[in-house]
């Protein structure tokens, strides 16, 4: 088969075009192709090589250009938000400390609403003491009352004969209408 190439490629077979020729070198042919091949690229590919960096350029610095605007605009967020919150903990800090005085305000009021309701169940218990102490002693009152007037009843019953009687019920009458009369 080496034979067949040989013959295929040799200079006999192939008349000679002035400098125009096959090299089987392939060594030194793959350098000539790409030295040919990158300065066609070069020549041809600039203007296309330079626009392609051109416009890859103007993206990154579109690119750079937005991420500058959006990190001003993320700066002013920033700064906004910072100020909203060091105003919240201001209100958050006022409110914690009317919070704790309104506490402390709820706390002595209660302190006093108590005070108060004990002071008037203390009347009340004093009043109501009272009143069972008096109702008793009428009760007893009362009692020792009945007690005295059955022993009177009784002892007048007992000592009164009906002549006595008769004469004391004259007395008390005539008393009676000597009071009418005048």
């Amino acid at each position: 088969m080496k034979n067949v190439t040989d013959s295929f490629l040799s200079w006999g077979y192939w008349p000679s075009a002035g400098s125009f020729g096959f090299n089987t070198d392939i060594l030194s042919t793959n350098l000539i192709n790409l030295s040919v091949v990158l300065g066609v690229l070069i020549f041809f590919g600039k203007g296309v090589l330079s626009d392609l960096l051109d416009n890859r350029k103007q993206r990154i610095l579109n690119t750079i250009r937005n991420s500058e605007e959006l990190r001003g605009g993320a700066i002013e967020q920033l700064e906004k938000v910072r100020a909203r919150l060091r105003k919240v903990q201001m209100e958050a800090d006022q409110f914690r400390v009317n919070g704790y005085s309104e506490i402390e305000k709820e706390r002595l009021n209660l302190i006093n609403s108590s005070y108060k309701t004990l002071e008037q169940l203390e009347n009340y218990k004093n009043e109501t003491i009272q009143f069972e102490q008096q109702r008793v002693i009428n009760q007893v009152r009362q009692r020792v009352f009945q007690q005295v007037l059955r022993g009177a009843l009784g002892t007048l019953n007992s000592c009164l004969n009906s002549e006595l009687h008769l004469r004391t019920i004259s007395a008390n009458i005539n008393m009676l209408g000597s009071i009418k009369e005048k």
